[in-house]
């Protein structure tokens, strides 16, 4: 008998940049985006012998630079990629969740998994982390158990729609609380007991030259909102307000909301969600807000709702077309 070998799997590696390709550069500036994908690549073969990894240096940004055009020519990109078993994207963390909703919501997963990683410590300080997220992620990518759009970090695997980033600074920064993770990596294989289901998905809009702009206000303690009336006035074409608790504001700036004439969606600043919808009753509280027409923000955080919102708006939607698009996937 002949011996039985093990088929490699391709596995395209996307880099955006961010800490993970970076280095001092060597001066007092600190550290910035250098290391390209055929870097990273080369690095991760001694651990993936089985599975041959397609490096393509898409961009070499922090991840705060990214702007909705990279992200739609990323989504164009992983859409016309043919003959790989999954793809892998590297990008900062600071955005990174919101990459990882955006792919989601626009069905970048549907034929193949597309597993999205980054790193909290660039690579000249000690403990790295950004080659063992990348190898984890690659095993995702290749696993024939993976689906959609997936985060991978800290050796856990999130869903991209749920993930969000909740440490600045520690190498396990992300969560999908309170749902939680969906697997784990371990000994060089992909875990993934827990399958999300199938979220409502978007179509793509086309990417106008004049993007809508969408506001992201956050409200606390006696805060009467004042801002918000004028924000049509700077050329804002929907607000997301993050509201206190299940999605609240102050008595005293519910004028102010009222007065806003553009769509509002409520979110909760809390970061873990949902927003309510039928607990609160007073003045200022998210049924009397809901019941003044504004979007339900669901179980979105407010980067989140932000990105939904200015996808919805680029698609032209309005009225109960836009409530109905944008709470069916904030609710999903």
């Amino acid at each position: 008998m002949g011996l039985r070998l093990t088929p490699v799997k391709k596995v395209l590696l996307i880099t955006l940049g961010g800490t993970i390709s970076s280095s001092a550069d060597g001066g007092t500036t600190g550290v910035v985006p250098r290391s390209g994908a055929d870097e990273l690549a080369a690095q991760l073969a001694p651990w993936l012998p089985h599975v041959q990894v397609v490096p393509h240096e898409f961009r070499l940004l922090p991840s705060p630079s990214l702007g909705l055009a990279d992200l739609f020519a990323l989504l164009e990109l992983i859409r016309s990629t043919e003959d790989v078993s999954g793809i892998v994207v590297s990008q900062g963390t600071d955005t990174l969740e919101e990459t990882a909703f955006f792919l989601d919501v626009l069905g970048a997963g549907t034929h193949r998994p597309v597993v999205i990683t980054g790193a909290m410590r660039d690579r000249d300080t000690p403990g790295a982390d950004g080659a063992a997220n990348l190898v984890a992620a690659v095993h995702v990518a290749a696993s024939p158990q993976a689906r959609g759009v997936l985060v991978v970090f800290a050796d856990r695997i999130f869903a991209g729609r749920t993930v969000r980033k909740e440490s600045a600074v520690h190498t396990d920064a992300f969560t999908a609380s309170p749902w939680g993770a969906l697997g784990l990596v371990r000994e060089g294989q992909a875990h993934l007991p827990l399958s999300a289901s199938p979220a409502p998905t978007l179509p793509v809009p086309g990417l106008p030259s004049d993007l809508p702009a969408v506001a992201l206000i956050s409200t606390g303690v006696d805060d009467d909102l004042r801002l918000l009336p004028g924000l049509a006035g700077f050329g804002y074409a929907g607000v997301v307000l993050e509201g206190m608790g299940g999605g609240h504001v102050t008595a005293g700036a519910v004028d102010a909301v009222v007065a806003c004439d553009l769509p509002v969606a409520l979110c909760s600043r809390a970061g873990t969600g949902p927003t309510l919808r039928h607990t609160y009753g007073y003045p200022g509280g998210e049924i009397d807000l809901l019941g003044r027409g504004l979007l339900w923000g669901g179980h979105l955080t407010g980067v989140k709702a932000r990105l939904l919102l200015l996808l919805c708006l680029m698609h032209g939607w309005s009225g109960e077309e836009l409530r109905e698009r944008f709470e069916t996937i904030a609710g999903g």
